[in-house]
């Protein structure tokens, strides 16, 4: 009997656009000038930011027409991806990378003129305002092409020409294969110190601190923007007039991410979901001094996971109070955001933190105790096990402050894992649905299994000349009956080794501080 050919389904939009980031990465691994993913990701990233450019602009084109109104592109021809990459047999080899890379020669329509990096860093916002152009120019002012063959190049040009940007089931899709770009990223670095935010925990930090129209959001570590992109879909659906759009896309977001790559992703990310000029710093957040931070700085809202454990050069430490200074990331950009914070109680903020900011000492306790005298700590959230994952087992909570200052009390609750569910993992990851019932408890508070207060007065610790020693956040549910610990022997080997860090970064403070006292 003649055998049947088999159908093959069709390919989902997720299969489709994995398959072509798949292939365009083999075809990458062949050219000399690239090594590794730290080199790839960067490169296949700013094309598909052209391609991406160049369908939203079209799709500005179509509508300006429909309104009968005239349309100034961002980026004229011959530098359009429709000039010069859209055709697949188009230029390649050497003159491509020539028209990429030089600063004056010969255009793909045969004119002289600029090279398309030089072109697209020179461009500039119209009539002194800030747009799209300055998003671009300030993008490309760092990056650079990396490949060696202009034939290789052409090959991912042509494959990136297959994804459709405007589509929003593919701006959807792209936009989650993205993370798990900046996944691989981070992996590749070994950057421990950074990790994802799953999008269940920004969704509910942003619920829970939910900003209102008219108020500014700053993440002042965006990375790829997540936060800062579920803040503009919480406040899109409160804009529901012509002034209030002006307001959302103009004075709304801000965010700082100094490192190119997640910079990227972030203009990227807010692009997709309709943030026409995103307002990205590309600076370290921690370069200004923090006593010359004033009222202009100030915002409403900040929303933040910030890096933690990583060290930062001397000259960033001087910006610190003498006696607030510490390697600890974490402790720097806690201070930076109580700092950033508007006055009179019209400031509120949530922070993703480690446990080692909870219970460290010496200067972490310095810290805690301005965060309880000057600010309303209203709740800590106790995350469990493998949220995060698998970036860190490092237990973390979700920290909620304000200026409505100072700390009476603080409510804590413990977020539980499913029944039946020890930790979470990369394959069976948090949901969102899991904080229902921390969301009905948000509003009105009581004492239950898995929430209890403390009062702020009783955790700071001093000394006879009242001297902060000691303010340990990191509280027990004293609801919590004790049970088996039934982790694997590696677990809990690398759970104790976590541990130790801490505690050796602990006594380095404390050996800092005496040592500063001495004559």
């Amino acid at each position: 009997m003649p055998r049947t050919k088999k159908t093959q389904a069709p390919k989902t939009a997720v299969q489709r656009l994995d398959s072509i980031i798949k292939s365009a990465r083999k075809i990458m691994r062949k050219d000399k000038g690239l090594n590794g993913d730290l080199d790839r990701l960067p490169m296949l990233t700013w094309i598909m930011f052209l391609k991406f450019l160049d369908d939203l602009e079209r799709l500005h084109e179509d509508e300006a027409k429909l309104a009968n109104r005239e349309f100034d592109p961002a980026i004229k021809a011959p530098y359009r991806w429709r000039d010069w990459a859209a055709q697949h047999d188009g230029i390649t080899g050497p003159d491509l990378l020539k028209f990429i890379t030089a600063d004056e020669g010969t255009l793909p329509n045969g004119k002289k003129g600029a090279g398309l990096f030089a072109y697209l860093r020179g461009l500039r916002g119209r009539n002194g305002g800030r747009d799209r152009r300055d998003v671009i120019a300030t993008v490309f002012r760092g990056l650079s092409n990396r490949m060696e063959s202009g034939y290789l190049l052409r090959d991912v040009i042509n494959l990136v020409d297959g994804i459709h940007f405007d589509s929003s089931e593919e701006i959807h899709t792209l936009s989650r294969l993205y993370e798990g770009l900046l996944r691989e990223m981070r992996d590749a670095a070994g950057d421990s110190g950074e990790f994802y935010t799953p999008r269940p925990v920004v969704r509910f930090m942003v619920e829970a601190t939910d900003p209102k129209l008219g108020e500014v959001v700053l993440d002042p570590a965006c990375g790829t923007g997540g936060f800062l992109a579920e803040a503009y879909n919480h406040l899109a659906a409160q804009a529901n007039t012509v002034q209030k759009r002006e307001i959302l896309q103009t004075s709304s977001l801000r965010g700082i991410e100094p490192k190119p790559l997640p910079f990227l992703l972030a203009q990227m990310n807010l692009l997709f979901h309709g943030l026409e000029a995103p307002q990205i710093d590309p600076g370290n957040a921690l370069r200004f001094r923090l006593s010359e931070i004033g009222e202009r700085d100030r915002v409403e809202v900040i929303l933040t996971n910030p890096p933690f454990g990583g060290e930062e050069e001397a000259g960033i430490l001087t910006n610190f109070p003498e006696d607030r200074r510490t390697a600890e990331t974490a402790l720097l950009f806690l201070q930076l955001i109580m700092r950033r914070l508007k006055r009179g109680g019209h400031g509120r903020a949530a922070v993703v933190v480690p446990n080692g900011t909870l219970f460290g000492d010496g200067v972490a306790a310095r810290i805690k105790a301005d965060l309880l005298t000057q600010f309303n700590l209203h709740t800590v959230i106790r995350m469990p096990e493998g949220v995060f994952a698998p970036y860190t087992d490092i237990q973390t909570n979700l920290v909620f402050f304000d200026t409505s200052g100072p700390t009476g009390e603080i409510w804590y609750w413990e977020q539980p894992t499913p029944e039946g569910r020890r930790k979470y993992s990369k394959t069976q990851p948090f949901q969102y649905e899991e904080f229902a019932d921390c969301l009905s408890w948000w509003q009105e508070r009581k004492e239950v299994p898995q929430a209890w207060r403390v009062r702020a007065a009783d955790l700071i610790e001093r000394d006879t000349d009242g001297r902060v020693v000691r303010v340990n956040l990191d509280l027990k549910n004293p609801y919590e009956k004790s049970h088996a610990d039934h982790r694997s022997p590696d677990e809990m080997i690398n759970t104790a080794i976590t541990a130790e860090r801490e505690i050796l970064n602990v006594l380095e403070e404390i050996k800092t501080t005496i040592a500063d006292q001495l004559p």
